[in-house]
């Protein structure tokens, strides 16, 4: 079983590892979905993390959690936080990226800058520490492009280390997974009106 980092009548987080689908597959059907609802039947998925990205996932498991995180996500009131080494220290340690992206149709999955007609993105970082193959950063996607923080990262110069698809090969092979996690999630409870802030510590 997943960790659980929080959970209530309504509400359940769990702390996803890298290398797990959040949903099936095509040909996979070990995901987080299926390992949590051995536990509990009642959760439903709101939102996925990509196959190599680990950290927190919230799920509602009645009707009226479903339904309140599902605003929650849409009116932009979650606040996610991922923690991620990047190739390189950036400067300034403060940044934004505001690249509109859109499918790069030939070369599928990929997102790349799309000027006229691309999907308004925003990512927000900092720099927390240098490290010795890059900078441990913290990063806010306040908009939810498919890759935002690959893409935006690899677009200012800075990609994930061990990223198979925006870094460059000897990046992409600095580390043997990608280093992106989703550390923190913060809102307020859709039931009960609570501050919830939720932390889930990377293993890298």
């Amino acid at each position: 079983m997943l960790e659980i980092i929080f959970e209530d009548s309504d509400l359940l987080v769990v702390n996803k590892p890298a290398g797990l689908l959040t949903t099936p597959g095509r040909f996979i059907k070990d995901c987080v979905i299926s390992q949590v609802k051995a536990y509990r039947d009642d959760a439903r998925v709101v939102h996925r993390l990509d196959l190599d990205t680990s950290g927190l996932i919230v799920m509602g498991c009645t009707k009226a959690g479903v339904a309140g995180l599902n605003r929650l996500f849409r009116e932009r009131r979650i606040t996610k936080t991922y923690e991620a080494i990047v190739a390189g220290v950036p400067k300034p340690s403060e940044h934004e990226i505001t690249y509109p992206l859109g499918p790069d149709r030939l070369h599928r999955p990929r997102q790349k800058v799309v000027w006229r007609g691309g999907k308004r993105a925003l990512t927000r970082f900092e720099v927390r520490e240098q490290t010795e193959l890059g900078a441990r950063i913290l990063v806010e996607p306040v908009t939810g492009v498919r890759h935002q923080l690959r893409c935006h990262l690899a677009l200012v110069g800075h990609p994930i280390l061990g990223c198979d698809l925006y870094a460059p090969p000897i990046m992409a092979r600095a580390s043997k997974r990608l280093m992106l996690h989703a550390t923190r999630l913060a809102f307020e409870h859709p039931i009960s009106g609570s501050r919830l802030s939720l932390y889930a510590q990377p293993e890298f």
